[in-house]
């Protein structure tokens, strides 16, 4: 599991079976100490996150079984909401 900060959102007029009802979301990875690890990159979201927000999120297989339709083709999601304690 990764730690990082939802940057925004992404439109999409054309999506794959399995995520027509899935948001997508720019994400920043972070490092403990909020620093940018990387490049920011594209993650799906079921829990309405929003731009801001801190969120764990997962990648490769783990990313395609956590969301609601299993094995979708994802790299990374969204799979908790952070709401204390990670302040800038």
């Amino acid at each position: 599991m990764h730690y990082g900060k939802v940057l925004g959102t992404v439109v999409s007029t054309n999506k794959t079976s399995g995520l027509e009802s899935v948001a997508l979301k720019i994400l920043q990875p972070l490092d403990g100490k909020h620093s940018p690890i990387g490049e920011p990159l594209i993650v799906a979201d079921e829990l309405g996150a929003r731009p801001g927000d801190f969120v764990l999120w997962v990648a490769s297989r783990e990313a395609s079984l956590a969301l609601s339709e299993s094995f979708v083709p994802v790299d990374a999601a969204i799979v908790g909401l952070i709401d204390q304690g990670a302040k800038e």
